[in-house]
């Protein structure tokens, strides 16, 4: 269980420093959930925050979630109606999730939190969902299974490759869904972590930000698709990296701690530092 544990861990620890993770082992959906669902789900509700400000979130909304997880991109739209609901009013919305992930672990343990956590507040969501499990680099032997001109955004949550060969690969699936199940006026919403971005294209990430859409450009050019707006969320408001020791101080003094989480990563792995919610990706709205 042990070794089991350390692999899953190693393996999607790789996301941090910029790299493909493979997500192959039985226990990566629980290391996820402990490592980072709670940064990946604020990321999502903010992104869903700035869709609805731009009265882009209809009441009935489509959605489907490429390479989906446990569906953190579901959680964090339904914590963004739920916490927003005692502040603005939002009409009774219904949602019909649609979820592509490979490892059918990841949509079990997902579907499970959700019932436990989501279906057990007072404010209650209205949603569908179908999980799917697939992988994209199969995806040619499946390509008649999604519903034609269906969805009101699609989702690609950090499944971006380093690789060429593979980038080009998903790149070249991700085209096929969005110009088949993509509504016409429909949007594509995109989260890759600041590292991989710039990695993707060898390009130094720093403060000017005509080289910053640069880069987003041409991540989207890949993908055939055209900006609406990126915004860049970083928790140390600057877009230079800090080093790590410099960065872990700045956490522990002005970020807020995973109060609950902390004792569960003590006690699984061993961590000795306190985990705080940290932000450093890029939230891109496109269409086709």
């Amino acid at each position: 269980m042990k070794i089991k544990l350390e692999d899953a861990l190693e393996d999607i620890n790789n996301l941090k420093i910029g790299q493909d993770p493979d997500y192959r082992f039985s226990l990566t959906p629980h290391v996820y959930f402990m490592k980072y669902f709670l940064e990946n789900v604020y990321c999502i509700y903010l992104a869903w925050f700035l869709i609805y400000q731009d009265a882009l979130l209809p009441s009935k909304v489509n959605i489907l979630d490429i390479a989906a997880g446990p569906g953190t991109v579901a959680y964090g739209l339904a914590l963004f109606l739920q916490s927003s609901s005692g502040f603005f009013h939002i009409p009774q919305m219904h949602i019909s999730y649609y979820s592509l992930e490979k490892q059918d672990a990841f949509q079990f343990r997902g579907l499970q939190f959700w019932r436990r956590y989501i279906e057990s507040r007072l404010t209650t969501v209205n949603a569908y969902f179908r999980f799917v499990p697939t992988d994209i680099f199969t995806w040619k032997t499946q390509s008649n299974n999604l519903p034609k001109d269906f969805f009101d955004f699609i989702v690609i949550s950090h499944c971006f490759f380093l690789d060429p060969a593979k980038r080009v690969e998903a790149n070249n699936t991700y085209k096929q869904i969005f110009a088949t199940s993509l509504k016409n006026s429909g949007y594509v919403l995109l989260i890759v972590q600041d590292k991989k971005l710039f990695k993707i294209y060898d390009v130094h990430q720093g403060e000017n930000q005509d080289q910053e859409k640069n880069v987003v450009h041409k991540f989207l050019a890949e993908l055939g698709l055209e900006l609406v707006w990126y915004k860049y969320l970083t928790s140390t408001g600057s877009r230079k990296s800090l080093p790590s020791g410099e960065f872990g101080k700045f956490a522990q003094e002005k970020l807020p701690k995973q109060m609950y989480m902390n004792p569960i990563l003590k006690q699984y792995f061993g961590q000795k530092y306190q985990s705080c919610y940290t932000l450093d990706d890029y939230v891109i709205l496109a269409k086709k």
